[in-house]
């Protein structure tokens, strides 16, 4: 499964906070398409429906109309110009979602072949934490860990010690 392989340690931190607050009995909305951690939750027992790849910026209908019990948004925010607005319209009580963290020693990530796979933000958590309380939700729970890579130089080693990715449940006020 993919919990063991070391290209997914992400996957395997994001599935163990997931069910340390998520029932199994508990719908699922995730934003963004479907992908390999969507499938990842539903062979883990969670009902889960994604968005259809609507431009969340624009278009929120997906997010207002979803009766899911849940919202999970795992890598998304930092894509987006305007996470308040989709983290406004979210109508459930339960958020879990996560962000990678701004690196002091890497800029922005940014792909050279698609307009759409980049970074417009990258967070602190404090700056995460602070939209979240803007928008209404109340942080429950929270962790960070690192993103090792198997390559040579400063940039690879300080990876292993630095904290990448930064995830929380909230839940709304």
């Amino acid at each position: 499964m993919y919990e063991q392989s070391y290209p997914n340690k992400r996957f395997k931190h994001t599935i163990s906070f997931l069910k340390k607050h998520i029932s199994k009995s508990e719908s699922i909305l995730d934003l963004g398409v479907e992908n390999p951690f969507s499938k990842i939750m539903i062979e883990h027992g969670y009902a889960v429906e994604n968005t259809k790849g609507e431009d969340l910026d624009e278009n929120q209908s997906t997010i207002i109309n979803s009766k899911a019990d849940v919202v999970t948004a795992f890598e998304i925010f930092e894509h987006l110009l305007n996470p308040y607005t989709v983290l406004k319209e979210i109508k459930t009580n339960k958020l879990v979602a996560s962000v990678p963290l701004k690196l002091w020693f890497s800029s922005a990530y940014r792909s050279k072949t698609d307009t759409w796979d980049r970074h417009y933000h990258e967070f602190e958590d404090w700056q995460f934490d602070w939209l979240l309380e803007k928008t209404g939700w109340q942080i429950i729970d929270s962790k960070k860990w690192s993103n090792p890579t198997k390559k040579i130089g400063i940039r690879p080693i300080l990876r292993w010690f630095t904290p990448r990715y930064y995830i929380v449940y909230a839940e709304r006020v």
